[in-house]
Formats: structure tokens, C-alpha cells, sequence
């Protein structure tokens, strides 16, 4: 945005252009000021931009394999003191990154052939009451017998888990073993009035749900596509 506001300021000024995108002005004075003269930055600025140097230092002498947590310790024993989340988020701001062992663990295989109807959920993770709105989503976790699948379904309204199963494969049985325990537990009302939200992979094709009265449709999202689970008196296939 202060790109585009720097690219046309000479032909619109500053203000139009601010008050079309809309924007106040001083959004864009602020970080230019800053430009002109560095020893205006903020402290927390001023220090973030000292530490890039040194993180980058650390990374680059350590042959591009240090990540977060070796970043943080080299800076400890040279005496630099910083948090490790800010380590964190400033090596995720310069795109730097340390090497994983083994093969890169990949939870969400989605399938492009699958038909994709309206999101009904649209981002707002909100419910106005129980077993209005569920979430669900798998992830891995480390243990000392090696990684496990894990998989839950969260009530929306309370944010609480409601159903959830661990596996050692990351295959559909476990995602819907999750969803039979949520609905087991809740047993929701047959009415249309459910939504389960959930996103693409094949994993969560949630087959079983037509034994419950709900249907299935696949939704899209601003990173990937979602499903969207409503109950029989809703929106046909």
C-alpha cells in the first residue's frame, strides 16, 4: 500500500489517494517519516532491525540449518538476550528457516476433482448456541514412540472438543471415529441447524454422514478449500 500511495502521490497526492483507498494519512506518513530518518523508529523497531543482523549472522555462519531454537541459544552464549518467540517471529518475517530431519509431514491431501458448493461458514468461527457450528481438523504430534495422528471436532459456541481419536496413519477411519464420538456425545437434533466445517483433504470425507441425516459440501477459503457439513433439512447435494 505505501508503494502504491509512493508510485502516484505525484500525479493525486497523498491525501486523495488515502481517502479513496480508505486510509488515514497518517498510516502512510508514519512509516515514511521513518524512512527519511531511521532514528525516528520506535525502540521495538530499532532493536528488531538490530537483531535481524545478528540472526541472519547466526544462520548464515551455521551453513542455513539453524532453526528457531538453536538461532536463540547460539545468541544466548554471545551474551545478545532475547525472547525465543522473538527469534521466532522475526526469522519468520525474514523468511529464515532451519533444515527438518526426515520427510516433511504432510496432514492435508486435497483432491481438486471433488465439487466445491458454497462455504456456509464464510470465516466467522462463531456459534450463538451448542451444536450450532462444528470445527474439526487433524494435526501430528511427537512422542517418544514417534509421531501420531490426531484428530478432534470442536463445538464452536464453547470452543470445546466434543469428539477426537489418535492413529499412527493419517487415513480417514480415525477423522470419522472423531466425528461418531461428537456425535455420540451430543447427538444433535436432525433439523438443518449443524454445521460442520472442516477443510479439503481426503482424509475428512466424512462418508458416514448420511447414517446421521447431514449432508456434504465441499467450501472454498482464503488458504484452502473447506468442507461444510449441514444438517437433512438444509441445501441438497
Amino acid at each position: 500500500m505505501i508503494a502504491f500511495i509512493d508510485e502516484h502521490r505525484a500525479l493525486y497526492g497523498v491525501e486523495p489517494i488515502c481517502k479513496v483507498l480508505p486510509i488515514a494519512p497518517s498510516t502512510y506518513d508514519a512509516p515514511a517519516a521513518w524512512r527519511a530518518d531511521p532514528g525516528r523508529l520506535p525502540a521495538r523497531a530499532r532493536r528488531d532491525a538490530a537483531l535481524e543482523v545478528e540472526i541472519r549472522r547466526v544462520w548464515e555462519a551455521n551453513l542455513r540449518v539453524y532453526g528457531v531454537r538453536k538461532v536463540w541459544r547460539q545468541l544466548g552464549r554471545e551474551g545478545i538476550t532475547v525472547a525465543r518467540c522473538t527469534v521466532a517471529r522475526l526469522m519468520r518475517t525474514m523468511g529464515l528457516q532451519g533444515v527438518i530431519r526426515g520427510k516433511p509431514v504432510r496432514t492435508t491431501v486435497s483432491n481438486k476433482a471433488a465439487p466445491c458448493p458454497l462455504d456456509r461458514v464464510n470465516r466467522p468461527f462463531r456459534a450463538p448456541r451448542p451444536n450450532a457450528l462444528w470445527v474439526s481438523d487433524f494435526t501430528y504430534v511427537a512422542t517418544w514412540s514417534g509421531f501420531v495422528s490426531v484428530a478432534f471436532v470442536i463445538d464452536a459456541y464453547a470452543r470445546r472438543i466434543v469428539g477426537w481419536r489418535v492413529s499412527r496413519t493419517a487415513q480417514a477411519g480415525f477423522v470419522l471415529d472423531a466425528l461418531e464420538q461428537a456425535l455420540h456425545e451430543r447427538r444433535p437434533v436432525q433439523d438443518g441447524k449443524l454445521v460442520h466445517h472442516s477443510d479439503r483433504g481426503v482424509q475428512g470425507g466424512f462418508r458416514r454422514l448420511s447414517q446421521h441425516g447431514l449432508f456434504r459440501s465441499i467450501v472454498g477459503s482464503d488458504q484452502a478449500p473447506r468442507l461444510s457439513i449441514q444438517g437433512s433439512s438444509g441445501a441438497s447435494r
